[in-house]
This record gives C-alpha cells, structure tokens and sequence, in this order.
C-alpha cells in the first residue's frame, strides 16, 4: 500500500482515570491516579493510537474537546506527520504552540506516526530508521515523599529487575533529603544507580545548598531542583554542583529547549512526548541534544519513548513508569534491566476496551 493513498478519516478522543499501584507524593503534591487522554486516529483502515498524561484531572475534558476540534482541519488529509504538524501549526500560531494546543497536537503526532508504521508493517523504530535494541530504563513508579521508614524496603522493591531507580525529595530539611538518600541507598546498595527528583520544589539559593550536600551520595543526577523555567536559576544551580543536573520534561517544543541549552541550564535533558511535540518534535530534540552534546533521556510514555530513544544517538535512560500498563493488551516488557522493543508493527501499543471502559470517568 502505498503512503500517499492513506488518508484520515476519523479521530477519536477518550478520558480515563487509571489507578496507580503506587501512589506518589512529590513536591509538587500527591498523585493516586493517571489521568489520560487517548486518541484513535484511523488512516486507510489503519488505527494510530497515542495517549497524553495530564498531571490535573481538570484539563482532560478540555484537551479531549481541543483534540475534537482539531479532527475537521485533518480529516481528509494524507497521513504525513510532519505535513499534519505544520498544518496544526499554521492554525494555532497566534494563540502560541504550548499548553493543551502543543499537547493536543503531540498526542495527535504519536498516533499519526504509529499508523504510518503499521501501513510499513514495522515497528514504529524500523520505520525512523533505526532497529530494535534494549534500551536501559530506570524504575521511576514510587519513591515519592514519605515516611523513610518504609522507604527502604519500597526501593529493594523498584529495584528488582531494573539497574536504576529514581527517587523523590523535598522534604521539608536537607537533614531529611539526606536520610531518604542514605536509606535508599544502603537498601539496593552500590550496583543500582539513583537518580533523584525535586519537581522544582525548591527555591535557586536553597537547591545549591542542597546540591552541595548531595555531591558526596554518588546520584547519577539531581533533577528539576527548582522552577523548570528558570534556566538562569538551573544554571547557577549547575555551576555550584557536582553532581549532573537533569531537565527537559517541561520544555514546551523544541524551542524552549534551545534556549535551556544556550542558557547552560543542565547537563543532562530529558524531553516529555507530549510537550516536545510528539514524535515528531522528539526526533527534533535528539537532534539539538547531539548537536549540544547531552545525554538524553526520556519522560514517561515509556511504550513510544522506547522506539525513539533507539534512535537518538546521545541516548541515556528510559523512564519507565506502568501507569498506561492497565489499559494496554500487551503492555512494555523490561527484560534485565532494559525495555524490549516489541516486534508489532507501530509502536506496539492496543488498547483493552474493557479495562478503558471501566476506567472512563463519571
């Protein structure tokens, strides 16, 4: 079949609150549930699927409803993301490509990407050029902000299986950031490598200070210590500190991350599908990474990020987390320590309509 004859004919958006086996508390506040958009999109009998993660349950019906306003600009246009792209963007230029716009139009792009690779019967990696591999993924479900007393056995837990964890700080003491670094720490012990996550709750001169104590516990990075966008406060955070500082899940497009990198705000990065611009803007973003010369990992979406970091020539880690997993068919495997690719054609993922039937809101 021949690409230019697919053209799309319907798109469909629905809202699901899954439960989380972990809930996870982090400085920003307490999350027991994902909430999640999906998106079908059907192309010359092809159905693309993507799924966007929305940190409030408030904006779900908003992003649903732009995503349906969006599909009369579509339908009937040849299935080429990139053409879809700039389509979107020429409409949507004068109100800014950020926010839901940009997370409706990433999640859009995902699933556009993954009907092109099934109309190639391949892999969504093969159609992007690369080929499947293992790709190292750190457990990122759980960690969160709590008693650590209990955190100890929660990380021997994460650990199995995986040669990396992430945990969460900000606490209310660095005394107290410390302990839950030292508990982990001697719970899954040298092997395991810890990232650890601040989720911009502190302010620039409190996070240096914390930085700097931080120096000596061996972390592979400090991520998001304060304001994501305050690339001049990451920066002097990153010249006071040792250890590697992480950011990028909330760089809005390519270009938000441009201006990360020309202001030095990090050493490492780690775009967010649904706000880097999907597939798309992900290939995009490797690119500038290289060209800057970051490591660069993953933020959520671990079913598509894994396709796209098998093509990102600085690649780091996968974050894996399995809040789509209750939904899924077939959910990602992690097989020692790195997400198997899966041989399906596109980016592997199908939905369980009887789990997103039950999970659908009131």
């Amino acid at each position: 079949m021949e690409n230019r004859s697919l053209t799309l004919r319907r798109i469909r958006a629905r809202a699901v609150h899954v439960p989380m086996p972990r809930p996870l508390a982090t400085a920003s506040g307490a999350v027991t549930f994902a909430p999640l958009l999906l998106v079908d999109l059907e192309a010359g009998g092809m159905i693309g699927r993507g799924y966007a993660f929305c940190p409030s349950a408030a904006v779900l019906r908003p992003l649903a409803a732009l995503v349906e306003e969006m599909a009369p600009m579509l339908i009937g246009q040849p299935l080429a993301p990139f053409d879809l792209e700039r389509l979107l963007a020429r409409r949507f230029r004068l109100l800014g490509l950020q926010g839901l716009v940009l997370m409706a139009m990433s999640t859009l792009d995902s699933a556009a990407w993954d009907a092109l690779a099934k109309s190639h019967g391949k892999p969504l990696v093969e159609v992007l050029g690369g080929s499947r591999r293992p790709i190292p993924a750190y457990n990122s479900n759980g960690l969160g902000l709590s008693d650590p007393a209990r955190l100890g056995a929660e990380a021997k837990s994460l650990a199995k299986g995986f040669k990396a964890i992430k945990l969460r700080l900000g606490y209310p003491t660095l005394e107290q950031d410390l302990l839950a670094v030292r508990t982990v720490r001697r719970a899954i012990g040298s092997k395991v490598a810890l990232m650890t996550d601040y989720n911009q709750g502190l302010a620039v001169g409190e996070a240096v200070r914390r930085a700097d104590a931080l120096d000596d516990e061996g972390l592979a990075w400090i991520e998001e210590p304060t304001d994501a966008h305050d690339h001049a406060g990451h920066a002097r955070i990153r010249a006071a500190a040792e250890t590697p500082i992480q950011l990028g899940e909330n760089f809005w497009g390519v270009e938000d991350m441009a201006r990360a990198i020309a202001a030095g705000a990090g050493d490492l990065t780690m775009p967010d599908l649904a706000r880097i611009g999907g597939v798309s803007g992900f290939v995009r973003a490797a690119a500038l990474a290289q060209g800057a010369g970051l490591p660069m990992s993953s933020h959520l979406y671990p079913e598509i990020s894994a396709h796209l970091l098998a093509v990102t020539p600085g690649a780091h880690y996968l974050e894996y987390v399995d809040w789509a997993a209750p939904i899924l068919t077939q959910p990602l495997e992690i097989v020692d320590g790195a997400a198997a690719i899966p041989a399906r054609a596109g980016h592997g993922m199908e939905w369980d309509e009887k789990a997103v039937r039950r999970y659908r809101p009131e």
